[in-house]
């Protein structure tokens, strides 16, 4: 790929994870609420660890699908020929863990360094989402 088309091809499947991570977040609030809602009648404690639950599960989804679109871009482009090796590479790229054991040629460099981006920013929008969360459960301000 040149690097035209490895930054615009990478800005794409970067949006697509946001759409996912900012969808799943949004699908979460909105379980959350009804969760909420419809548990009033156990104790505080309660209610705070299914909000707490119901969010992780979300955030690890989100995550999980990210990963799986990645890798899916890696069988699909024919860079990677097996999905094991495909998932462990976007799992270490996508959480900036890199190690480096599985290279791409100069043509797909760039176009890879998108995937950790991608994994920052959901990253980050998540620990901001579980903040906020946890800032409204410590002042009590979830529904009742």
């Amino acid at each position: 790929m040149t690097l035209l088309q490895q930054i615009m091809w990478g800005s794409l499947y970067l949006g697509l994870c946001f759409v996912v991570e900012v969808l799943l977040l949004v699908w979460c609030t909105l379980v959350i609420v009804h969760l909420s809602i419809r548990l009033r009648h156990l104790s505080r404690a309660m209610r705070t660890a299914a909000v707490i639950s119901v969010s992780l599960a979300f955030i690890v989804l989100a995550h999980t699908l990210q990963v799986w679109l990645w890798a899916g871009v890696w069988i699909w482009s024919d860079v990677l020929t097996d999905w094991n090796e495909a998932l462990y590479f976007s799992l270490v790229t996508y959480t900036t863990l890199g190690y480096g054991d599985i290279v791409l040629g100069p043509g797909l460099r760039i176009f890879a360094a998108f995937a950790a981006v991608a994994g920052l920013l959901a990253f980050g929008l998540s620990t901001a989402y579980l903040v906020a969360l946890m800032s409204r459960v410590f002042e009590g301000r979830l529904p009742r």
